[in-house]
């Protein structure tokens, strides 16, 4: 274990060659996988999962990566522990860092991993909260690279939505890797301002990170098109009114038409189909939604052994 704990928990706590070598070593463990190669270094250490939202792939590719991995897991719902019952977190953080070698966070605020990190002597990982989806993120640009290169610099990537927590760990990763992205979202409902500013002062001079309107201006020429659901967990009540403002930014067969003809396109699903989505996307020729779902499994891998220190350096 590394002296002082390795926390993360937005994708710009780390530097771009520390995210590459997290990604490439996803693939490599990708490719360990697919030959039947074990691979157990973390016998002996148990992962905690502390989630206040509900998860398949997240919790799912976690376990699977942690028992293939030969560790344990304890899955822990925010509903069972005795922070229901007002536990502050600073209490919980430092226990829970006394039984457990690692520990990934699914919440609401992103304040909540925060205070947990501070306390934690332990890594703490963001599993998702409302402001950052950081190991999603990375495990889409693993796809991305599977498909389209190494060569990040030389692709356009397009958002089309909500500028949820996805694009703004999107925003971070073009920032942090160096690769172009275009942002369409509508006006009330685009990413965080600070958050868009300060990864385009970090950007290198050659990457354009742009916010604009018409998601067909975002896609026009884009080797990627990625979207997500228009109502985040959360926001529910807001559905019936989402979809109204967000149907003119549909991933469709018209809107992939003004991408490259080659282009790919992501879902983090779970999908609404024939809402933020078509069906004939989503199943067609150029979707890689499913890889994109695995990928997330072999990217956890890398981000355990890399926040538990357990690949040689």
């Amino acid at each position: 274990m590394p002296d002082q704990p390795r926390h993360y928990l937005m994708v710009s706590d780390l530097d771009r060659e520390q995210l590459l070598q997290i990604i490439n070593r996803a693939m490599e463990l990708k490719k360990c996988r697919k030959q039947n190669f074990p691979h157990r270094p973390a016998e002996g250490k148990t992962l905690g999962m502390l989630f206040e939202k509900p998860s398949t792939r997240t919790r799912i590719s976690f376990e699977a990566a942690m028992f293939q991995m030969g560790g344990a897991v304890s899955f822990m719902p925010s509903r069972d522990l005795q922070l229901k019952r007002g536990e502050p977190l600073k209490d919980t953080a430092r226990v829970l860092a006394r039984y457990l070698d690692c520990l990934v966070v699914r919440t609401f605020g992103q304040e909540i991993v925060e205070e947990l990190a501070r306390w934690s002597d332990i890594p703490v990982i963001n599993g998702l909260t409302n402001q950052h989806h950081p190991c999603q993120i990375l495990s889409d640009v693993m796809t991305v690279m599977e498909f389209k290169g190494q060569d990040l610099s030389s692709l356009k990537i397009a958002w089309v939505g909500d500028g949820n927590n996805m694009a703004q760990s999107w925003i971070q990763a073009a920032a942090g890797l160096g690769f172009s992205l275009v942002l369409a979202c509508p006006e009330d409902y685009k990413p965080d301002q600070e958050i868009l500013d300060t990864a385009k002062r970090q950007a290198p001079s050659s990457v354009k990170i742009e916010l604009v309107v018409d998601p067909v201006e975002a896609v026009r020429d884009a080797d990627v098109i990625n979207t997500d659901v228009w109502a985040s967990m959360g926001q529910e009540e807001e559905a019936e009114k989402r979809k109204a403002i967000f149907m003119p930014y549909q991933v469709n067969q018209d809107l992939l038409s003004h991408a490259k003809k080659d282009a790919i396109v992501l879902h983090c699903l779970p999908a609404h189909r024939g809402e933020e989505i078509t069906e004939d996307v989503l199943e067609g020729d150029q979707s890689v939604v499913w890889d994109q779902a695995e990928n997330k499994m072999h990217l956890h891998k890398s981000v355990l052994e890399w926040a538990m220190g357990l690949r040689s350096e």
